[in-house]
């Protein structure tokens, strides 16, 4: 019988880190309850894609094999407001559209977050017309604003990233203080 014996080579490209903060012991480790919930937060976030035009196409992609959304905790789709927390505009939108918009934006649950992805989305792109809508940020408030036109895959990405910062290190109180519902209140929305 033959043991292939290989020498044991340790790693040095191996970097220890610390433990995050918070109190640790035996077999236990206590850290602040807003800080866990903002970690399951981050990595746990539901798009609702709302696409109306070319922007679409590109979340597409972001969402193929090739850029993997997935890796980012967004790997489930919903398409129904209710079990979503971040809204992702993608297109032109019409003003006709506008109202639509913004009563899925109030069925969506709280905590919700909002990406403009696209210059029609952001600022009515280059359709400059009284149809058109200039600027989703008339009719609902937005997060994040991804820019292009079309904006490519890694653009998407790099706002999603943007989103689970801001996921990450929000206040658990946020959306019940006074600042959020004078914004809620400004958008005619309660």
């Amino acid at each position: 019988m033959i043991h292939n014996k290989r020498p044991v080579t340790h790693n040095t490209n191996v970097k220890i880190v610390d433990a995050p903060e918070g109190h640790q012991g035996e077999g236990f480790m206590a850290m602040q309850l807003s800080k866990v919930v903002g970690m399951a937060r981050k990595n746990s976030i539901w798009p609702l894609p709302f696409a109306t035009s070319c922007c679409g196409i590109e979340f597409m992609a972001t969402m193929g094999s090739t850029y993997d959304l997935a890796r980012f905790g967004s790997e489930r789709l919903a398409f129904t407001p209710r079990q979503c927390d971040l809204l992702m505009v993608m297109g032109t939108i019409s003003k006709k559209m506008a109202p639509v918009l913004r009563q899925v934006y109030i069925q969506m649950a709280e905590p919700r977050w909002v990406i403009a992805v696209g210059a029609c989305a952001s600022s009515g792109g280059i359709f400059d017309t009284y149809s058109v809508l200039q600027g989703i940020d008339e009719v609902i408030p937005v997060d994040v604003y991804v820019p292009g036109c079309p904006p490519r895959p890694e653009a998407i990405i790099d706002g999603i990233m943007r989103i689970q910062e801001l996921v990450e290190t929000e206040s658990v109180r946020r959306r019940s203080s006074d600042e959020y519902q004078q914004l809620l209140t400004s958008y005619g929305i309660k």
